[in-house]
Parts: structure tokens; sequence; C-alpha cells
């Protein structure tokens, strides 16, 4: 077991996503109750609700925190990437070391979590950034806004964000996000993966839900699969270049 003073934050980085109706689960993955998902995908609760839709990237769940004045590379469950036995994740934590410009804007206590894109897992993208953005969380552990600043495209965040499907009033059917997302999806994927859903009442969280296509297999692309090296959606030795 790894040292406790590996995991800064003392909890994980970032927790699940439910499934929204008829999404491809995994061994362990839960649903939204049916009034949370008609709520997304149906009819709004009323003129406080915003709903905001983006792509699910296929990559690895990743964070930066920044504790006692330093900034933290981190992995979903809240160690510090730097001792994964993953080279993906170390990868992460030296591309942060040599991006630390990129992330002054956070505050101590403060996190970002996004998708390290850097290798194929289970789809393979025609990428130019391995870092896409998809929650920022306060000192408090409380998600910020993203209508703030996903769709407000606040400036004090020079980093990409997952791509946007649709921001609104209205509820988003699972058929008209898929349609928009595309086969593709925004970032040239081999196949997209699917949306994330989230809503956001009176400008705050509340709740969120994601779909998977049916046919989605995971990990297809990883060593453990493949029996070979890894398969890089970016070149390793482009990462200076690349933020």
């Amino acid at each position: 077991m790894r040292d406790i003073e590996m995991k800064p934050l003392g909890i994980k980085s970032y927790g699940s996503i439910p499934h929204l109706p008829g999404s491809r689960r995994g061994p362990g993955d839960h649903g939204l109750s049916d009034r949370q998902a008609s709520i997304l995908t149906e009819k709004v609760r009323d003129k406080k609700d915003c709903i905001i839709v983006t792509e699910k990237l296929d990559g690895s769940c990743v964070a930066v925190t920044r504790k006692e004045g330093n900034l933290l590379a981190l992995g979903r469950a809240g160690y510090l990437a730097q001792s994964s036995k993953y080279e993906q994740h170390q990868l992460f934590a030296a591309w942060v070391r040599w991006n630390e410009g990129l992330f002054d804007w956070l505050d101590e206590g403060m996190r970002v979590c996004g998708e390290w894109m850097i290798q194929a897992h289970g789809t393979k993208y025609i990428i130019n950034q391995p870092f896409f953005v998809f929650d920022v969380f306060s000192a408090e552990n409380q998600r910020l806004s993203q209508y703030e600043w996903l769709i407000k495209h606040n400036p004090t965040i020079p980093l990409p964000f997952v791509p946007l499907i649709y921001c609104g009033s209205a509820a988003f059917p699972i058929e008209r996000a898929m349609s928009n997302l595309g086969e593709y999806g925004a970032l040239n994927a081999d196949k997209a993966e699917g949306c994330v859903w989230r809503v956001e009442r009176d400008g705050k969280y509340d709740f969120m839900g994601k779909y998977v296509r049916p046919d989605k297999k995971d990990g297809i692309y990883l060593e453990c699969e493949t029996k070979g090296e890894p398969i890089w959606n970016i070149d390793p030795r482009r990462l200076r270049l690349s933020a």
C-alpha cells in the first residue's frame, strides 16, 4: 500500500458519474434515478435549471491541485501521479511540471480535474492537446459553476475544455445529444464514446449523468489487452510542445 502522504487530498480526486438509461455500464457502475434522468433528458423542473451537455472523452481522469503553495499532479484515486506504475501518469506529472504557468490561476486548496488523453484506452483520437478540463473544485471541495468557466469561456483558465454539445434551459434527449456528437466527436475519435449531462440550478451544481454507447469496449488499446507497446494519441516526445 502506498504511503498515505502520497494521497495529498485524503480523498479521491474525482468520483464516478451515474449512468442514464440505456448507457453501457461496467462492473460496479450505477444509474441515475428515473426522476433525475427525466430532468436531464425530458423536462426540466423550472427556469432555474440549466442543462449542459459535453462530450465524454476516453482517457485517464486526473487532477491538479495546489497544496501549501506546491502544484501537485494527481490520479483519479487521489495519489500523486508520479507514484503511479503507469507511464501515462508519470508523463502527466512531468507535463504539469513543465507547464506550471498554465495553473497560476489555481488558488490554494483548489483543484482542476480533466481527461489526460496522451494514451489510447478504448478510443483513438487525433489531437494536439493532451489535457481537457471537465471540472473545477473550490478549496472546500465544492464544484464551481461549469456555466461560468465553460460557457462564458473564463479567460483566467488557459486550458482547453471538454467539447460542448449543448447548453440551455431545456432538457436534452439522449438521441439528440448522440446525433449532435456524431460518429467521431469533436476530437477526431475513431468512434466517439458518449456524452455527459450536468444540471446547474440557480448557478450552482446539482447533479450529473452520462451516456456511453452500448457497443463501447473499454481498454482495448491498452498494453494489458494488446500485449504490445502503448498506443499514443500524442507522441510523448511532443509533450513539451503541446501546452
